[in-house]
């Protein structure tokens, strides 16, 4: 569903008409729909059924508090890769027994902090990171219930930048080593082998895919319990793409779960996914306005306040997302090149982009950045991060506001040479 739709030629997020915010808040800034949040968490958890299922937000795709704590409260537990992500779920109410805690690198402070906060499960990424962890949680007398992270080798046929599950890729464990780590696990103090958890990609857009990986963890799960581990838990990973251009749909949360429990229902396994892109990414615009119309020798341009800093994803993937006036209009639509105002050709959001004419001072939304948009940003070329801001019915807040330049410069120290 569509929670960003014109009204007499108007774009509203829910009740709220965008040129309102943006006249209060000032451009540019990120919008999101707490009811689109809710739309996709439901679609996953209805989708399952009776299944015994833990859905937990990875938190990488948008940190903000705000959606953290909205998705929590509709029953979300959370996939965290860093200590701040962490610390940031359990801020906004996730349980520590609803956090599972994936990522290559976990430090032996993350690895601490996360058992003392009596978290779920660690994905174990690695023999070392099994070692480390074995010692600390000894050392701390508890104990870590852990998947061990599958790499399957198995292409998720996504773009290679998001590609997680090949043998080249530089996450998980590869399938084949799985029997012999899993059996110094079991003989370590500390540790206590619950399942297995792999994640092949990001953006997939095909079951197929999916079903390769999902398939060759059944098979590993039985044969681990032949060799005498307790299995009872596994950990699908996320992945499940949006659509971000034309009819171009990736399967819906039914089509999923019915393979889901296909490939998996024989095991009487607790089930957990991690979506994140699906649930925020099409929850969120970014509003813009145009700062000038340029008309080049072979082009048009239409410059705006936003910029690569604010949303990289066309600069780092070659990313396509929709670029709409936030007023329609009945005009021809004509060719522009949508860009920003930071010194780099790459800041480009468009090029040989079809939008009904515009002029100074014009807004107009980027679709589909609830996912990778926000959370990316930074402060190139000293540019304040942009708000956020979450709409509920006829309501909105600012979520995290807009910086000072103050602030931003504050943030540097000089060294005590510099500053006599």
């Amino acid at each position: 569903m569509n929670y960003f739709e014109y009204r007499n030629g108007e774009m509203f997020a829910e009740g709220v008409r965008v040129a309102d915010i943006a006249e209060k808040v000032g451009t540019p800034f990120y919008l999101y729909s707490t009811a689109s949040l809710a739309h996709q968490f439901n679609q996953f958890k209805e989708a399952f059924g009776d299944v015994d299922l833990l859905i937990c937000y990875a938190v990488k795709a948008n940190t903000n508090q705000a959606v953290i704590k909205t998705l929590a409260e509709l029953g979300a537990g959370a996939d965290v890769v860093s200590e701040g992500e962490m610390r940031r779920a359990l801020k906004a109410g996730v349980p520590a027994e609803k956090i599972v805690y994936s990522g290559v690198a976990k430090t032996v402070s993350e690895m601490t902090f996360a058992l003392n906060q009596g978290i779920y499960q660690f994905n174990v990424e690695s023999e070392p990171e099994l070692y480390q962890l074995s010692s600390i949680a000894a050392e701390l007398g508890k104990t870590a219930d852990i998947t061990f992270r599958v790499n399957p080798d198995v292409d998720a046929k996504t773009h290679a930048k998001i590609s997680t599950g090949k043998s080249e890729n530089k996450f998980g464990v590869p399938w084949k080593s799985i029997r012999e780590l899993c059996t110094r696990a079991a003989a370590l103090p500390g540790i206590k082998l619950v399942g297995l958890d792999l994640h092949i990609g990001s953006q997939i857009t095909e079951l197929d895919p999916f079903e390769a990986a999902f398939t060759r963890i059944s098979g590993l799960v039985e044969t681990l319990r032949e060799d005498g581990h307790d299995i009872s838990r596994i950990d699908l990973g996320g992945g499940l793409g949006i659509p971000y251009e034309g009819d171009d749909f990736p399967p819906l949360p039914r089509e999923y779960a019915e393979m889901v429990t296909r490939v998996t229902e024989h095991l009487n396994c607790k089930i957990i996914i991690e979506p994140g892109r699906f649930l925020v990414g099409n929850a969120g615009i970014l509003v813009s306005k145009v700062v000038y119309v340029k008309k080049g020798e072979e082009r048009e341009f239409l410059i705006i306040d936003a910029a690569m800093n604010d949303l990289v994803r066309p600069s780092m993937y070659d990313a396509y997302h929709g670029i709409v006036p936030v007023v329609e209009s009945s005009e021809e639509s004509v060719l522009y090149d949508v860009v920003g105002p930071v010194c780099e050709t790459g800041d480009t959001f468009a090029t040989n982009r079809l939008i009904t004419p515009m002029k100074s001072g014009d807004l107009l939304a980027i679709r589909s950045v609830g996912a990778y948009g926000a959370v990316m940003s930074s402060t190139y070329n000293t540019r304040p991060l942009i708000p956020e801001v979450l709409v509920k019915k006829n309501d909105f807040a600012v979520v995290r506001p807009r910086p000072t330049y103050d602030e931003i410069i504050g943030l540097d120290q000089l060294a005590p040479w510099l500053s006599e």
